[in-house]
């Protein structure tokens, strides 16, 4: 698991390819069919889904305790290179990192973000009712960015409408169903809660560590709404502690609150495409970054929080529902609501897109803008039509940073 968690680059489509060769033809940990299933089980579920295959692998092969081991190995080594770039950008004026050697990473991180909604459009929008659903999502999301609960309202939304009719995915086995038993999901519901219920007081009662508890509440709530994968994560981020911030009921009643630099968030977001392992180590990086000003070591604490609290509720999930998951494929209201859940998904990045695109001005002409614009279609145009690797395209961004 350690040499496979320091070799699989690609992102979620290029670490199922690389688990069917290690695991299955390699090793046979598992079969074909059963890595199949748990990537497809994996996809119903928010949070990583290849840290949840991953996940699934160990726990076939030795239960909980294996799958503990598993995750910690597989999340441990990018956390730790993302964490540490965080104290790059701190050591370093980050000003003179993202105009110098990072200042193509930004708009590249908009390319692969631009590709990743082209790529979920191809495959979760194919009718009328979810062409609505995304097109809606993008509208309300890009004009109500600083709103605190508009992702989880549009996914609940989203997959309440494409449950209305039946005959896009009708039922196959009517009268079959059996009850699902969901005391197992406890845990993740009571830590929800409890993190909620501490971040808010922490706030309301100015605690002396009260951005550890937001941070925590944060990134836990981020792990347990993300449809789609990490390039998800971008826009609620961007929410979160770029936008919200600067609202006027947020910046008056809580001056306090966790900000990020929109570069800093994007220049995270770009070098994770270099780095092995799940590009939800990100959090990692976003973590130092939101505690950067509290000192050295709340700086490492937020990197620990990041990375502990994006990837719980993935773990959670996938361990609790996966002994019921022969019950859940009988229930086609799961399937019905996922297509909903998607075509959201899409819309979001889609809106994410657009907000990105109106930071770096591209109407205004300038050297800058150009480069920018440029930066953008090449990342979009290599990753669309050809086979190279993201961190080779990360490496020629520093390039080009470094030469202009």
């Amino acid at each position: 698991m350690f040499l496979y968690s320091i070799t699989a680059f690609g992102g979620p489509q290029g670490h199922l390819g690389m688990m069917l060769k290690t695991f299955v033809q390699k090793r046979k940990d598992v079969t074909e069919e059963e890595l199949i299933e748990y990537n497809s089980f994996c996809q119903l579920l928010p949070g990583a889904s290849s840290t949840q295959t991953i996940t699934l692998i160990g726990y076939k092969r030795g239960g909980v305790l294996l799958a503990t081991c598993t995750l910690i190995i597989w999340i441990l080594p990018a956390a730790v290179m993302m964490g540490a770039f965080s104290f790059l950008l701190t050591a370093f004026p980050a000003k003179n990192l993202t105009a110098g050697l990072l200042k193509f990473i930004e708009p590249m991180a908009i390319g692969f973000l631009a590709f990743a909604a082209v790529k979920a459009f191809r495959i979760s929008v194919k009718n009328l009712i979810t062409q609505i659903i995304m097109l809606l999502t993008m509208i309300i999301t890009f004009y109500f960015f600083r709103t605190p609960w508009i992702f989880p309202i549009l996914i609940v939304a989203g997959s309440i409408a494409t449950n209305f009719s039946s005959k896009r995915i009708p039922q196959s086995e009517p009268g079959k169903q059996r009850p699902i038993h969901w005391r197992n999901i406890w845990l993740f519901v009571l830590i929800f809660i409890i993190a909620g219920v501490l971040s808010e007081t922490a706030r309301k009662q100015e605690w002396p560590n009260r951005k550890a508890f937001n941070l925590f509440e944060n990134f836990y709530r981020f792990g347990s709404f993300v449809f789609g994968g990490g390039d998800v994560l971008l826009p609620m981020m961007l929410d979160q502690y770029v936008e919200r911030p600067v609202a006027p009921k947020v910046a008056e009643n809580n001056p306090n609150a966790l900000r990020i630099e929109r570069s800093d968030i994007l220049t995270g977001f770009g070098m994770v495409r270099a780095m092995p392992g799940p590009v939800f180590s990100v959090a990692s990086f976003t973590g130092g970054m939101a505690l950067k000003n509290e000192g050295y070591k709340m700086q490492l604490l937020g990197c620990f929080i990041g990375t502990i609290a994006i990837f719980l509720p993935s773990a959670l999930l996938v361990l609790f529902f996966f002994p019921v998951w022969q019950y859940m494929k009988k229930y086609v209201m799961v399937f019905r609501s996922l297509e909903g859940i998607n075509a959201v998904v899409v819309g979001v990045m889609w809106a994410a897109t657009l907000y990105l695109l109106k930071g770096i001005h591209p109407m205004n002409f300038s050297a800058v803008s150009i480069m920018n614009i440029g930066a953008i279609v090449g990342t979009f145009l290599v990753l669309r039509y050809t086979k190279i690797p993201a961190p080779f395209i990360v490496l020629v961004c520093l390039l080009l940073g470094w030469i202009f």
